[in-house]
C-alpha cells in the first residue's frame, strides 16, 4: 500500500499542482522502488542474524514514520528523498515476512496464497484509500493518515510479541540446516539450481509486469474509463453534478474493484499449488496474462475495464508461485536471505520498469505498454516450459520429516 500511494497522487493531483507531468514525477518514484529491493538483502541477513519479529516491528515504525515525513514534501525532490524513505523499510516485509510465513508448517501454497490476498488488498487499498483523501482532504493526508496507523500497528505488534522479540536469537542458534542432505546429492543439486535460476528470470520479468499494471492502473483508468467514472459519478453523487472536474474517489473505487477482485485469484492458485505442482498452474496463468494483455490496445470504458481485471487476475495469480518453490526448496536458518536475494533482483527490476513505464507513455502511450507487456507474458510462458513437472522429491520429503507444530 505505501510504495503505491504516490502512483495515485501523481496521476491524480501532483502533475496539475506541481505543473510537472506524469512522466517525469514518475522519476522521483524510482530510487523508492529501488531501496525497496536492494535493502531486501540487509533485512533478511539481520532477520535470520537477529529477530524476525524485532524486523517486523522495524518494519511498522519505520514505514509509519517515512510516510508521515513525505506528507510534508514541498518539491518533488523531497518527496523523491520521502520515497526512499519508505521503500527501504518497506523492504523488511517480504523477506522477513515470508520467511514467517513458510516456516514449520504444511500446506506452502495456500498460506503464501493468503498472505498474498492480503497484500493486494494493500495494493488495492492505496488508490482507494487515496483517492478518497485527496477528495476529502488533500494528498498529504494521503501519506500522513496510513503513516499515523501504521505507527499504532508497530506499538501493537512490539506489545504483542515481545516474547518473541527476546528469545528467537536463541531458538534461532539452536536450528539446524535441514537441507545439508539433499545439497550432497549432485542430480538433485542440480534440478533445484535449475529451479532457482527460472524463479529469478520470472521473478524479473514478472515484475516488470506487477509493477506496469498496479503502478500505472490508476492512470490507465483515468484515461480509458473517463466515460464510465463519469456516468458513476453521477450515478453516486461523488461529484458535483456540473462540470466533474475531480473523479479521484471513483477512479480509486474501480481500482480497488479490479484489485480486490482479481487478488481473490490467489487462492485458487495456491489450492492448485498444493495439488499439482508449479509448473502447470504457472503456464496457465502466463497465458492469461498474455491474452487479456493482447486484447486491451484500443479498449475503453467496460470492454478496457473486462480486459483490466483479466490481466490483473494473472498477474496477482503469478505472485503465490515463485514464493511457493522458495517456501519449499529454501529451508534452515538461510531461509530469509534466500527470499531477500529473489526480491532484491525482483524489486529492482520493479525500480528499473519506471522510467521504462514513462518514457513508453509518454513516446507511445499505454496501448504499446501493453503489447510489451504481453511480449513479456510469452517470454515467461516459454521460460516455465522448463520447470521439472514435480518439485525434487528428496527436497519435498526431507521438508516433510520436519516437526509440524500446526496445520493450515
Amino acid at each position: 500500500m505505501f510504495t503505491l500511494i504516490f502512483a495515485t497522487v501523481a496521476a491524480l493531483v501532483l502533475y496539475r499542482e506541481w505543473n510537472t507531468s506524469y512522466a517525469e514525477l514518475l522519476i522521483y518514484a524510482t530510487p523508492g522502488f529501488f531501496a525497496f529491493g536492494l535493502f531486501s538483502l540487509p533485512a533478511g541477513w539481520l532477520a535470520d542474524r537477529w529477530s524476525r519479529d524485532g524486523m517486523m516491528a522495524v518494519f511498522f515504525i519505520g514505514i509509519g514514520l517515512a510516510a508521515v515525513v513525505t506528507g510534508f514534501s514541498q518539491t518533488p525532490m523531497q518527496i523523491g528523498m520521502g520515497l526512499f524513505a519508505v521503500g527501504m523499510f518497506a523492504a523488511i516485509y517480504h523477506p522477513v515476512g515470508l520467511t514467517i510465513v513458510t516456516t514449520q508448517w504444511h500446506n506452502t501454497g495456500m498460506r503464501i496464497a493468503v498472505n498474498g490476498v492480503w497484500g493486494n488488498l494493500g495494493v488495492a487499498s492505496a488508490a482507494l484509500i487515496t483517492g478518497f483523501l485527496i477528495d476529502f482532504s488533500s494528498w498529504r493526508m494521503a501519506f500522513i493518515a496510513p503513516g499515523i496507523f501504521a505507527l499504532l500497528v508497530g506499538i501493537a505488534y512490539i506489545s504483542l510479541r515481545w516474547s518473541s522479540i527476546r528469545t528467537e536469537r536463541r531458538h534461532a542458534a539452536n536450528t539446524t540446516d535441514d537441507k545439508a542432505e539433499a545439497k550432497g546429492q549432485p542430480e538433485l543439486r542440480g534440478v533445484i539450481i535449475r529451479i532457482f535460476i527460472i524463479v529469478f528470470l520470472t521473478t524479473a520479468m514478472g515484475s516488470m509486469i506487477f509493477q506496469a499494471t498496479t503502478f500505472a492502473l490508476p492512470k490507465i483508468f483515468e484515461e480509458r474509463l473517463h466515460g464510465l467514472a463519469m456516468q458513476l459519478s453521477i450515478w453516486i453523487d461523488a461529484a458535483p453534478a456540473a462540470g466533474h472536474d475531480d473523479l479521484a474517489t471513483v477512479i480509486g473505487w474501480l481500482a480497488f474493484v479490479v484489485f480486490a477482485t482479481a487478488s481473490v485469484a490467489q487462492l485458487l492458485v495456491g489450492r492448485m499449488l498444493d495439488r499439482y505442482g508449479p509448473r502447470p498452474v504457472f503456464m496457465t496463468v502466463a497465458a492469461f496474462q498474455l491474452v487479456f494483455f493482447s486484447l486491451m490496445p484500443g479498449l475503453t470504458d467496460m470492454l478496457a475495464l473486462g480486459a483490466a481485471l483479466g490481466f490483473m487476475l494473472g498477474a496477482f495469480g503469478q505472485i503465490p508461485i515463485n514464493d511457493y518453490m522458495v517456501g519449499k526448496i529454501a529451508q534452515g536458518t538461510y531461509k530469509a536471505r534466500i527470499y531477500a536475494v529473489r526480491f532484491v533482483v525482483g524489486f529492482t527490476v520493479l525500480a528499473a520498469s519506471l522510467p521504462l513505464i514513462a518514457w513508453v507513455y509518454q513516446n507511445w502511450g499505454f496501448d504499446v505498454l501493453f503489447r510489451i507487456l504481453a511480449g513479456i507474458s510469452a517470454g515467461i510462458l516459454l521460460v516455465v516450459i522448463m520447470l521439472p513437472k514435480q518439485l525434487p522429491a528428496a527436497v519435498e520429503q526431507i521438508e516433510n520429516e520436519q516437526p509440524n507444530k500446526f496445520e493450515y
